[in-house]
């Protein structure tokens, strides 16, 4: 099952190039507008999305944006780089089934959630957003998209362990089925070539402190986005809140309940302004 599991990785689209390109632009304050714009020119698709996404008003733009070119102009390198990764993210979702008890369109509302819950925290702790966490809490779930018919399938023997209350759903799903969707979602940032970063923070994004060695920030923003928008209710499919809770991470970066209550708060405001891109995924 593993082999067919990791076998199917391939059957999913490859990343768009455009966003290592765009991001690589971006990087330096004193980038051409027109180069930009000639690199994402060229698929319609991704195109027509960031014109529909950059005027809702999440981005909060206050022109209207008929042109990618205007989009380059007015958005801006960070919301531009966000409503990049936002577009590229979801055609991968659109092509997919989640399985998990729940909706494709179920799946990436609590990715996006996750994904600006994570820039809230951010924000927090380090007074500034970062365009690469963006990216990993937005794809920390991508292994359910492969995972999911499997998952179905073995559910019973996965809650039969759950129910002795001696394994988390990550556990059990690893016993049955071989391997978790944490783990398969890093294999999955390795065959998209992304770095090791957002790799990590895909692996072990119910187990930050799993990670033996460099930088555990990302991850563990990730890990606390996540489990802050489980407790929402916006929950990414069967498995819920049955993963282990490690309070050490809160503990870690001073966390503390009145955050986690400022947080959802925040993120409630920013999700009624983030229709756009919830729907982009039907």
């Amino acid at each position: 099952m593993i082999e067919k599991i990791l076998l199917s990785i391939k059957q999913l689209p490859a990343f768009p190039t455009i966003v290592h390109k765009v991001s690589e632009l971006l990087r330096n304050d004193d980038y051409d507008v027109n180069d930009v714009v000639n690199v994402i020119k060229y698929d319609q698709a991704i195109t027509a999305n960031i014109l529909k996404i950059s005027n809702s008003a999440y981005f909060g733009v206050r022109q209207k944006i008929k042109s990618i070119h205007d989009a380059v102009i007015y958005l801006g390198q960070k919301n531009l780089l966000r409503a990049l990764q936002t577009v590229s993210a979801s055609r991968i979702f659109s092509k997919r089934n989640a399985g998990y008890g729940m909706k494709t369109a179920e799946l990436w509302e609590h990715s996006v959630s996750v994904a600006l819950m994570s820039q809230i925290l951010s924000r927090k702790l380090t007074k500034k957003e970062d365009a690469v966490l963006y990216t990993a809490a937005l794809l920390h779930d991508v292994g359910k998209l492969v995972m999911g018919e499997y998952v179905q399938e073995s559910s019973q023997k996965i809650f039969a362990l759950m129910s002795s209350g001696a394994y988390s759903f990550l556990e059990a799903e690893e016993i049955v089925i071989g391997i978790n969707h944490a783990e398969l979602g890093g294999r999955i940032a390795v065959y998209w070539n992304f770095p090791p970063e957002i790799h990590d923070a895909i692996a072990y994004h119910h187990r930050p402190d799993r990670i033996l060695a460099g930088d555990t920030l990302i991850p563990s923003l990730v890990y606390i986005a996540d489990q802050f928008c489980l407790m929402m209710g916006i929950d990414g499919g069967m498995d819920g809140l049955a993963h282990r809770g490690i309070s050490e991470v809160m503990k870690k970066y001073g966390l503390k309940e009145n955050d986690l209550e400022e947080s959802m708060l925040q993120l409630f405001e920013e999700l009624e302004q983030a229709n756009e891109l919830l729907h982009i995924v039907n």
